[in-house]
């Protein structure tokens, strides 16, 4: 099976997934997020405002679709992580990650 390619504008997808509400907080993001207090609204900040980290962005074979990484900092200075997808519905937040 030949690999979809990767979305060129990433960063304006995501916040088109934002604004219209087509996002979903997976399970394992739920839990992440608990485990190591980080927010919602902490999340869509960073996704909003952060950077892509290309060299982070990962293939998932078994849902056939890229993960890609936004880094950047919560307006509280902490920086993390988080790592995305999409399918049809729209944007899928995978996991949170603080950095620091």
């Amino acid at each position: 099976m030949v690999r979809p390619q990767k979305d060129p504008d990433l960063l304006k997808t995501i916040k088109n997934c934002i604004e219209t509400g087509r996002y979903l907080d997976t399970r394992h993001v739920q839990e992440r997020r608990r485990e190591r207090k980080i927010t919602r609204p902490e999340v869509l900040y960073v996704l909003t405002n952060g950077h892509r980290e290309k060299k982070k962005d990962k293939f998932d074979e078994h849902y056939q679709a890229w993960n890609y990484a936004i880094k950047g900092k919560t307006i509280d200075r902490d920086e993390l992580r988080v790592i995305v997808s999409f399918d049809e519905n729209g944007m899928l937040i995978i996991t949170a990650i603080k950095l620091r």
